[in-house]
């Protein structure tokens, strides 16, 4: 059954976008968010997080770098990402080309918890990072996936992202690789 009171709560934007903190619940929720959206993906046959990658204490670095980022119902974290301003050193060297060279945002580890799947909180976190980023002045937004996560391609295809090649990670696989301006 649904529960149509958390879609009303949604619209009202009652869902508050932050920086992660770095406090033992919140790492812990985080990170059976992961360890959720890492089985999800092994269930679904995707060759995506079904390494070593990401582990928590990456997650932790995240958080402690300030570049971790959460939708919290007010109860709890709902979505976990890395929201990074720094550059994806990768990206310089993408077989394709990019829009442009300008400044740009990218989003890792996008992970929404289990019992919020299907309702549009990884499409809403991906529009809480434009606004974040236009307050920032960034108008660029990268961001790379397995080639089987459907998921994402959809969203991001939803989200007007170009294909624009691929991003050779070693060890973790050749990831498609998408930007675009807002």
């Amino acid at each position: 059954m649904c529960d149509y009171s958390y879609f009303w709560r949604m619209t009202n934007e009652e869902l508050i976008f932050r920086q992660a903190e770095d406090k033992e619940k919140e790492k812990d929720e985080i990170w059976q968010i992961m360890l959720d959206a890492k089985a999800q993906m092994k269930r679904l046959g995707s060759k995506q997080w079904q390494d070593d990658y990401p582990t928590r204490e990456l997650i932790a670095k995240d958080i402690q770098r300030g570049i971790g980022y959460v939708l919290d119902d007010g109860d709890e974290v709902i979505a976990y990402a890395a929201v990074v301003y720094t550059g994806e050193p990768l990206y310089e060297h993408l077989v394709g080309h990019w829009l442009d060279d300008e400044p740009y945002v990218v989003v890792h580890r996008l992970a929404v918890a289990e019992k919020m799947k299907k309702r549009g909180i990884a499409t809403l976190f991906m529009k809480k990072v434009e606004i974040l980023s236009r307050n920032k002045g960034v108008f660029r937004f990268r961001i790379d996936t397995n080639f089987d996560n459907h998921y994402m391609l959809n969203m991001f295809k939803t989200l007007g992202f170009v294909y624009r090649g691929s991003v050779d990670y070693g060890a973790h696989g050749t990831r498609m690789a998408f930007d675009k301006s807002f």
